[in-house]
């Protein structure tokens, strides 16, 4: 297995709808149960993430008011904080805060890094690589149901970036499509598209947020705030043949991004 390349995840407890993130120091391992009401929170929306480097003290007051706040609002932005930092950051580092349950209990939270898709937040703004990695990798780990399910993710860009071996190619064979987007832009977007000869598989895997869910009424349904904008081969081209992954894809509004995460199934 090429280190680096594939993400495997932990069974979520039942009635939980994330699971608690990998932290294995051999492979980049996370969840991809992230529910997209959790991803469609406004918390980002605003750039509550984006003014200064990843820290408490860093946070606007908005967001500081979010991540410590008891109810339901709380637990949607710290799901979505716990996300952003294992794909922000690495294992070494951590984000770490406390807040107050409605029964007056404390949390002592560490929310760890994982794979450091932009591990300087820590001590600096994020700049546009880091900010469209991080929405490209929150949005590769969104699922519609809130299921958890073995991926395999891959890209051009650094760390992702490694040389697939065949075990792998041949253990994670139909790659479902690939993921971009700028949560942290004035105004927010995420993307995806799908490989049509997989369609099949990522449906009855219940990943369905880059081939999109059909609705009964026969409609093509997206995931959330992810627009799903078709087929991969229109918007993105040939894989590249080596390392099993898109190079650039072009965004409707945006233009040509290499700034691409391309996840492939079982």
């Amino acid at each position: 297995m090429a280190t680096g390349c594939v993400a495997p995840e932990q069974a979520p407890e039942a009635g939980d709808e994330t699971e608690e993130l990998g932290s294995s120091a051999d492979e980049l391992a996370s969840g991809n149960a992230l529910s997209f009401n959790a991803l469609s929170f406004n918390a980002l929306s605003f750039n509550a993430l984006s003014f200064n480097a990843l820290s408490h003290n860093a946070l606007s007051r908005e967001a500081a008011s979010a991540l410590k706040d008891p109810g339901e609002r709380g637990d949607l932005f710290r799901t979505l904080v716990k996300y952003t930092v294992s794909c922000a950051l690495r294992e070494s580092q951590s984000f770490r805060f406390s807040w107050t349950d409605l029964s007056g209990a404390t949390h002592n939270e560490v929310y760890p890094g994982h794979l450091g898709l932009a591990h300087r937040w820590d001590r600096r703004p994020l700049d546009d690589e880091g900010k469209q990695m991080v929405s490209a990798c929150l949005a590769a780990h969104t699922n519609r149901y809130g299921v958890s399910v073995r991926v395999s993710m891959r890209s051009r860009q650094n760390p992702l970036r490694c040389e697939v071996g065949a075990d792998e190619l041949d253990e994670y064979p139909h790659v479902e499509g690939a993921f971009w987007g700028n949560l942290f832009s004035e105004t927010p977007y995420l993307r995806a598209c799908y490989d049509a000869t997989n369609v099949d598989v990522s449906r009855s895997a219940k990943r369905d947020c880059a081939a999109g869910h059909p609705g009964a009424d026969g409609d093509i349904e997206s995931c959330g705030m992810i627009e799903i904008v078709g087929s991969c081969k229109e918007y993105c081209g040939k894989l590249d043949r080596k390392e099993q992954f898109y190079k650039s894809c072009d965004d409707p509004d945006s233009g040509r991004t290499r700034y691409v995460i391309t996840t492939a199934l079982r």
